[in-house]
């Protein structure tokens, strides 16, 4: 599960000879979201919705408050333990980020390697990923070589192929085509009704729409609305 418990994040920036300015982030961040849930995160941009997927898989810490991530306590998890921990968590990023030296197979395949899978499991797995994704015919493509769309394909493959425990995306479908954004939807779906809790970040109010899901509204650094409260009545 996740779960947070007053949760603030406060950035201090320095201005010049000033005294140092503390900037609240995220104030008073509560939610609980079960194992096997799925929610849509929406918001603004600059809402702090990027801010709350980076606590949930441990790229920054709070200011105040408790973070349970699938089991652990996690506000202040030592470096070793957090690194254990997101092993079990896939993200997608707006940014891709991937590896511009490895091809679109081998940045899919890291995350099972680095997992010690036997590379015939790898390929198995990996070639199946990208034919669903439809990038069978690319495989050996630096990104470089691909598209914003194609790239984020790879990005989101990368992401669940290890079947992770908790999977975050932040607007994973924000440079594909509907056809395409729907087929990747399917698959997000697919790994949550196999148990995987699923976050996703999104302006897309279509697929909030198509795909009904509990939503949690950030609105300037606070939690304006949780659904899951409606839902449950």
């Amino acid at each position: 599960m996740v779960r947070f418990d007053d949760v603030g994040l406060k950035y201090r920036r320095a201005q010049g000879k000033s005294p140092v300015e503390s900037l609240d982030i995220l104030r008073s961040v509560s939610f609980e979201i079960p194992q096997g849930g799925f929610r849509w995160l929406t918001g603004a941009s600059g809402a702090g919705k990027t801010t709350l997927l980076k606590l949930m898989y441990l790229a920054a810490h709070p200011s105040q408050g408790k973070i349970e991530i699938l089991g652990v306590d996690a506000a202040k998890l030592p470096v070793r333990e957090a690194a254990l921990l997101r092993r079990r968590i896939g993200v997608v990023f707006q940014d891709f980020r991937l590896l511009g030296h490895l091809s679109a197979y081998d940045n899919v395949a890291l995350p099972m390697r680095l997992a010690r899978r036997s590379e015939a499991q790898v390929k198995s797995d990996v070639t199946e990923l990208l034919h669903w994704v439809g990038l069978s015919g690319k495989l050996d493509r630096k990104p470089a070589e691909l598209s914003g769309g194609e790239q984020q394909r790879i990005s989101i493959a990368r992401a669940v192929v290890n079947r992770p425990k908790l999977f975050l995306a932040d607007e994973p479908t924000g440079n594909l085509d509907d056809l395409q954004a729907d087929r990747l939807m399917m698959l997000i779906t697919g790994l949550n009704k196999m148990g995987t809790t699923v976050v996703v970040a999104t302006h897309n109010q279509r697929l909030v729409k198509d795909y009904p899901a509990p939503r949690l509204e950030i609105a300037h650094g606070t939690l304006a609305f949780d659904e899951a409260l409606v839902w449950a009545g």
